[in-house]
């Protein structure tokens, strides 16, 4: 089970990260004059939803699966001296929660906004932010914490 789910959790990053382009880009592509399309809401709706989706799966390796993390709650004062340790116990989720509640706050500042520019400028920031953070907050390659780019 810790398997199958680790590889989904792994490869459903790209997917993360491919929604986020998308709804960075079209809200970068707005601008003065530019009209709000529904194109532009589902890419803020397909980012917010494979995001929440990862985070489910993530819950369920923080909560369950994952003996790295049940590791470090054993020895919670140790494992903050392990950049390894620390990271998946911490840094990890606590980055992705923040990116999650911006993505969402982007989300629901878009659907609320009155003027299209506004929608775009909302989106822009918002999904930008939430992709900053959680660039950040992926283990890449080369890190302490670091797993590989794909799960084989």
């Amino acid at each position: 089970m810790l398997s199958i789910t680790l590889i989904l959790h792994s490869l459903l990053r790209w997917v993360v990260l491919l929604a986020g382009i998308a709804a960075v880009g079209r809200g970068f592509m707005g601008g003065k004059g530019k009209r709000w399309t529904e194109a532009d809401s589902r890419a803020g709706l397909l980012f917010i939803t494979v995001l929440d989706l990862q985070f489910l799966i993530g819950l369920l390796l923080y909560v369950f699966l994952s003996p790295t993390v049940r590791t470090a709650f054993l020895n919670f004062g140790g494992a903050m001296k392990d950049p390894m340790l620390r990271f998946f116990a911490v840094e990890h989720i606590v980055g992705m929660v923040v990116a999650i509640a911006l993505a969402h706050i982007g989300r629901a500042r878009t659907k609320k906004a009155v003027t299209d520019d506004k929608k775009f400028r909302a989106a822009v920031i918002f999904y930008t932010l939430a992709m900053i953070v959680i660039l950040l907050s992926i283990p890449w390659p080369g890190m302490p914490a670091g797993r590989p780019l794909l799960p084989w």
